[in-house]
């Protein structure tokens, strides 16, 4: 399914046709908030759009501008916990700050080439914005310690 969606179209391939269909009908500017029809009429499933396909929701509703918004949000963050682990003063803190901050990266990658049909569909959510109870805190605690890690860093 992987190469070739559209060899089970109303199978294995759906999800992946229909997300592809998503992010490319959205156009530059998007087509607005809940007018997105691959959402709100049931092409994407409501089972899997607001967690794993939620960049096509995104792009689709909000357009190029709207993900490249993201993206760019996404860049700072990880930008900034590579700062914290570079302002680390002891090696456990910048080896907890670049695994963390690494371990969203991974995520972020791998669901945004998933959704837009580049890697396989795996089922990571994209983290602070997926609907999910358990990522989200855990996410939380990742983003609280490479904080933690920040703070510390002049402290003797």
């Amino acid at each position: 399914m992987f190469f070739d969606p559209g060899r089970d179209p109303l199978g294995a391939g759906w999800n992946k046709i229909q997300s592809s269909i998503a992010v490319g009908s959205g156009g530059f500017a998007g087509k607005g908030y809940l007018k997105g029809t691959q959402n709100v009429l049931g092409f994407l499933p409501r089972t899997v759009a607001p967690t794993d396909f939620i960049y096509s929701v995104i792009a689709e509703e909000m357009g190029f501008i709207g993900s490249a918004g993201l993206l760019l949000l996404y860049s700072i963050l990880l930008w900034a916990g590579f700062r914290a682990a570079q302002s680390s003063r002891d090696k456990l803190g910048r080896l907890l700050a670049v695994g963390i901050t690494s371990l969203l990266f991974c995520h972020v990658f791998v669901n945004i080439a998933m959704t837009i049909g580049l890697l396989p569909i795996t089922g990571l959510p994209l983290p602070l914005i997926s609907y999910g109870g358990s990522f989200m805190v855990s996410t939380m605690i990742g983003l609280g310690i490479v904080q933690s890690v920040y703070v510390r860093r002049y402290q003797h």
